[in-house]
């Protein structure tokens, strides 16, 4: 399974990016997560679906400090890249 998600909230400033990385690289996933400049998180993740989704719910939590609003969707891209494995951070 891949996904791709917009996180919307307070998820700059609080180490969301590590927390998301950490989770991930437990999890055995491939992908990565990047601040955008409007203040908001994006990651692109693959693997098992059930690991997948096991991510995106910590995701919705988020850690400490972190106030996540929504987890959106977003379309994938029709190419067939192959994301980082282990799962990294952009900058």
């Amino acid at each position: 399974m891949r996904r791709r998600v917009i996180v919307r909230g307070r998820v700059q400033g609080v180490g969301f990016r590590w927390f998301v990385r950490e989770h991930a690289q437990a999890l055995r996933l491939a992908g990565w997560v990047r601040n955008l400049p409007d203040g908001m998180v994006e990651l692109e993740v693959e693997g098992p679906s059930e690991r997948v989704a096991e991510l995106l719910e910590q995701v919705a939590e988020g850690p400490d400090g972190a106030v996540v609003a929504a987890v959106e969707d977003v379309q994938l891209s029709s190419s067939p890249d192959h994301l980082p494995d282990p799962f990294t951070i952009e900058r």
